[in-house]
């Protein structure tokens, strides 16, 4: 029987905002053979997914598991289970992915009342506050943790505690804080929220990881009309996460991507979760004191920075579609560029999941100074 020539890809090293180089082991994990999504092993894996996944959010919550499919499909099961018709929801929003929370809400046929804030700068509080004493009624308030398009840190514990003074739950957006900063669902009081594979956890793409707290899972229960997405619904997507033996048939599990989240989550596991948090700090303000020594500005500084998500301003008269090429295609280094208002403006610079260490940025570095 003749053979198919395999995939031929270059080897790259992903500094940008995601995906991210997978950890070790998650690749060769892959390679493991196809098991039916019902074959007891293949429960087992689930089972043990779901821990990880407990100790990653810092919760204890039975309603935590993946979707299979990216962050993005884990935004739109946060917000068609809890959003409902004429629903008062506070949207903050002070970059791109702030707007898609925005966006979903609008589609789902919310009353949103927005908190803005200028990109690369973290949400008020003081105008959360005043969006909830304005507005009666509110169900629901959605903010973004770690703002992908700005490298700016939203205090997504004291938005938290402002929706608890005022009755509302908060979905957050946790997509580039999952894995990287520290995130405490539980002790925050956070009601659903939501991230991906491909970045601090440091597997492949198309996983998305979800919790949602009782209080959050009682309120689809009750509501009004049915989800309107069977699929995302999760009164009957957990079902299939549920530790039992026999479980019912929901879809087919992408076996491959769940063996490659559980060899990432059970490295993670490994080092310790406060030690990889620590790790980014360290290796973040590494590369900011190396590329502030070489003149380079950031656009985010201070509390408010990421230190997963790097912002660099680019110098005058720098070209930033030839120069990202450059980096490609030469030196085999991969950075993102700016969104909306910042395309042409910033570099995004991710340093998460397998990069997280002086390895991974000297070698950045050496492309950089050599453009």
């Amino acid at each position: 029987m003749s053979q198919i020539n395999p995939v031929q890809t270059a080897e790259i090293l992903l500094m940008g905002p995601g995906p991210s180089n997978s950890m070790p082991g998650v690749l060769q994990a892959m390679s493991e053979p196809v098991l039916s999504h019902l074959d007891p092993d293949f429960l087992k894996i689930m089972d043990e997914i779901k821990e990880h996944l407990q100790y990653l959010f810092v919760t204890q919550s039975p309603h935590t598991y993946v979707v299979s499919g990216p962050g993005s499909l884990g935004m739109e099961t946060c917000f068609v289970n809890l959003v409902e018709s004429g629903d008062k929801i506070i949207c903050c929003h002070n970059g791109y992915f702030g707007d898609r929370m925005h966006e979903n809400a609008k589609r789902y046929g919310a009353e949103i009342i927005s908190v803005t804030a200028e990109w690369g700068k973290p949400i008020s509080l003081d105008d959360v506050e005043n969006a909830f004493n304005t507005n009666i009624n509110v169900k629901l308030i959605s903010v973004v943790h770690a703002e992908t398009s700005t490298g700016v840190k939203n205090d997504v514990e004291a938005i938290a505690k402002l929706a608890k003074k005022h009755g509302a739950l908060i979905i957050v957006d946790a997509v580039t804080a999952l894995g990287a900063i520290p995130l405490k669902v539980d002790e925050w009081g956070l009601d659903a929220v939501y991230s991906c594979s491909q970045k601090g956890i440091g597997s492949v793409p198309g996983m998305s990881p979800v919790t949602f707290s009782q209080a959050a899972f009682d309120k689809v229960l009750n509501r009004k009309n049915p989800v309107p997405s069977w699929f995302q619904d999760i009164t009957v997507y957990e079902k299939y996460w549920a530790t039992q033996t026999a479980r019912p048939y929901h879809h087919t599990a992408p076996s491959q991507q769940y063996y490659a989240i559980l060899a990432a989550l059970r490295h993670i596991k490994s080092i310790g979760l406060e030690k990889i948090w620590n790790q980014h700090i360290e290796i973040s303000a590494y590369f900011f004191q190396e590329m502030t020594s070489r003149g380079w500005k950031f656009f985010v500084e201070g509390d408010a920075k990421l230190p997963q998500l790097n912002t660099v301003l680019l110098p005058e008269g720098f070209d930033d579609a030839s120069n990202r090429t450059k980096m490609r295609n030469e030196f085999k280094v991969e950075v993102g560029a700016g969104l909306g208002s910042m395309f042409g403006k910033l570099w995004r610079i991710g340093i998460m999941g397998g990069n997280v260490n002086k390895e991974a940025v000297d070698q950045l570095l050496k492309a950089i100074d050599n453009l």
